[in-house]
């Protein structure tokens, strides 16, 4: 899966998605990766943190080479539920990154493991509460507004964090590659003197709403085959 992310990125995933009509199940913004230029892709192996790393130890259990740890922590800010150690595991359980939907610490050792990690930021003390263990700990896991399970493939980057249905995964990446080719092109045009604006006909857009106010430039662009917004 991470080879065949290699060559797109979340933007282009995100508007492969709304062509397609797939639900865009985006990482609220602000998660970030603590080794900036990694990226992650593959299964999401769910688990909510309840002040305690067994259920983490729990999911490594049922963990498939390449799964990506998906930590619900509800974004907490006032603790770090992941370190160096559960990082190390993780690693060891074959385990190909960690999303965390709250906070980590110990950089210095992540950066040192290697592991692709996504947080929200860096935090000195771990948890000191323990709350009590839903039923569902280990089937689902909360992210933002977003509820992902094993049934979901886990995308990030330097932009952020998607998760897509593993059954329509083919297309999206798909259709991604296609907006990426096409983007590609259009950006090679505008540094040899063919602007934005002369590629899409957007003097015959301007026409066109005036005549039809309905007419939106998503629409137009695909008319005309171009690739900027979806």
């Amino acid at each position: 899966m991470l080879k065949t992310f290699a060559e797109l990125s979340t933007p282009l995933v995100a508007d492969a998605c709304v062509r397609l009509g797939v639900p865009l199940r985006a990482a609220p913004p602000g998660i970030g990766t603590v080794v900036p230029g990694q990226r992650v892709a593959g299964r999401a192996l769910p688990a909510r943190h309840y002040g305690s790393v067994d259920v983490f130890l729990e999911a490594f259990t049922d963990v498939r080479p390449g799964d990506v740890l998906v930590i619900d922590n509800a974004g907490r800010q006032d603790e770090a539920c992941v370190g160096d150690l559960l990082i190390l595991e993780a690693q060891a359980a074959g385990v190909a990154g960690v999303v965390i939907w709250g906070l980590h610490r110990d950089t210095p050792e992540l950066v040192e493991i290697g592991l692709p990690v996504f947080s929200y930021g860096r935090c000195a003390p771990g948890p000191v509460r323990l709350a009590e263990r839903e039923p569902d700990a280990l089937t689902s896991a909360r992210f933002g507004p977003h509820l992902v399970t094993a049934d979901d493939l886990v995308l990030g980057d330097d932009d952020g964090v998607l998760f897509i249905p593993a059954t329509r995964a083919a297309d999206v990446l798909d259709t991604a590659r296609t907006i990426r080719e096409t983007e590609r092109e259009q950006a090679r045009r505008i540094r040899a003197g063919d602007t934005l604006r002369r590629q899409t006909g957007f003097d015959d857009y301007l026409a066109r709403r005036a005549a039809d106010p309905e007419y939106t430039f998503r629409r137009h662009l695909r008319r005309v085959g171009g690739a900027v917004e979806e």
